[in-house]
């Protein structure tokens, strides 16, 4: 029980200092920006972003919604993010149960994944085209790698105890896999992809780069050319909230679903 209570009580202060960080944060910018001691091009007021994101609330920009926006880069991300989940797994739970199917796939993945994504991007956009299928296609190579990776060494981390003790008790290869290898790496699987759709939204932008008419990276990036620093810091504003509460959900999600992890 009083463990309990200073465990709620930690996160409570660190919750507060977080808070308290953010606060102090803001003050020091409307400070500075009201004091006019950086161009307001540079760095606007909070005012003037909070002014901005009304207007894209209520009018959009360039003719589109707000909500339309954030809409056509969810669904690059997501179903790059779902593209992932159902190959990356897979074959990363049979690379590590499996060292020839690794040796097949490793050097490749080991190949591109320290490339910058707009290094293999112009290739492409030359075989895919300028739409969502070359945007899609960048953000499942971005998520691809790390969930691969994590879901391979996930694998050879399990307990070779816990294998030996199944195979002593009459356990098959399926049995195994299903009831003991499998259970065991779900924990990292759910870190990999954590890491994914960190790295997969940093390269969002980047796939919107490129011909894009929508987009909450599109937007930033075409306001940037007006000198709207105002759209600009509320688009980047926008994007920051939105991947805290995608982390922020995971995270709940790890936490309930496996609380037993480090205990």
């Amino acid at each position: 029980m009083q463990s309990n209570q200073l465990q709620k009580s930690n996160y409570l202060k660190v919750k507060i200092i977080s808070l308290s960080t953010v606060f102090v944060l803001v003050i020091v910018w409307a400070l500075v920006t009201n004091l006019e001691w950086i161009d307001p091009y540079f760095i606007p007021k909070p005012q003037d972003v909070w002014a901005a994101f009304i207007e894209l609330t209520v009018d959009g920009y360039k003719g589109i919604s707000l909500f339309a926006h954030i809409s056509s880069s969810l669904y690059r991300l997501f179903i790059a993010l779902l593209l992932a989940f159902i190959s990356a797994i897979p074959l990363g739970l049979l690379c590590g149960y499996s060292k020839i199917i690794r040796a097949i796939f490793d050097p490749i993945i080991e190949f591109y994944r320290p490339l910058p994504p707009l290094a293999y991007y112009a290739v492409l956009v030359l075989w895919l085209g300028i739409e969502n299928e070359s945007k899609i296609a960048l953000l499942f190579l971005s998520a691809f790698a790390p969930l691969f990776i994590s879901t391979a060494a996930s694998v050879q981390k399990v307990p070779v105890d816990r294998i030996n003790a199944s195979l002593a008790l009459g356990a098959t290869k399926w049995k195994l896999f299903r009831y003991i290898i499998l259970p065991s790496c779900q924990p990292d699987i759910l870190t990999g992809l954590r890491t994914s759709i960190g790295i997969t939204y940093a390269t969002l932008v980047a796939a919107e780069m490129v011909a894009a008419t929508s987009g909450i990276g599109w937007m930033v990036l075409d306001a940037s050319k007006y000198l709207r620093s105002d759209i600009v810091f509320a688009g980047i504003i926008l994007m920051g909230i939105i991947a805290i509460v995608l982390d922020s959900l995971l995270r709940l999600y790890q936490a309930r679903r496996f609380s037993w992890v480090g205990k």
